[in-house]
């Protein structure tokens, strides 16, 4: 079986080479499928997944252990999990699932260390008469609270 630490290795001196690349994960199966899965601050290439996997496959010797590597890039509908990848969302809209059963559709408008800023639109009844008056929101979210977050794709 594969080391996983040696394996982990070998992804982290890859990106070293590559700034702009950030892992987001990896596994070894049972029988040594390995596994990668980047994102970068400017997208994920062909060129840049081959250049991973060439990090990692010429560096392990297939004569001591059999093994398979797949390296993908992040999908457009997969959830957001590294910082960078709301740093790189800045200005797109996306939907959050946080604690406290809190569901918000909105614009991402900026990131820090512990949280993200998001800001969306709706519609509020009037505070004096009848019908409706459309109220611009904010909301703070800690990354601790934050149980799902994912990019919406509009065509």
């Amino acid at each position: 079986m594969l080391n996983q630490t040696t394996v982990q290795s070998l992804i982290e001196n890859g990106l070293e080479e590559r700034p702009d690349l950030f892992l987001i994960d990896f596994t070894i199966s049972t029988d040594n499928k390995i596994y990668v899965v980047i994102d970068g601050d400017n997208g994920v290439s062909v060129e840049d997944c081959i250049f991973i996997s060439r990090a990692v496959e010429h560096n392990l010797d297939r004569e001591d252990e059999d093994f398979s590597l797949e390296v993908t890039s992040a999908g457009a509908t997969s959830p957001l999990i590294n910082k960078r990848q709301y740093k790189k969302n800045i200005g797109r809209v996306i939907k959050v699932k946080a604690k406290e059963d809190i569901k918000i559709e909105a614009k991402l408008t900026e990131v820090d260390e512990t949280a993200i800023s998001l800001e969306w639109k709706t519609k509020e009844p009037k505070p004096i008469g009848k019908g409706k008056i459309t109220v611009n929101k904010q909301a703070k979210i800690a990354f601790d609270d934050i149980l799902e977050a994912k990019v919406i794709i509009k065509f």
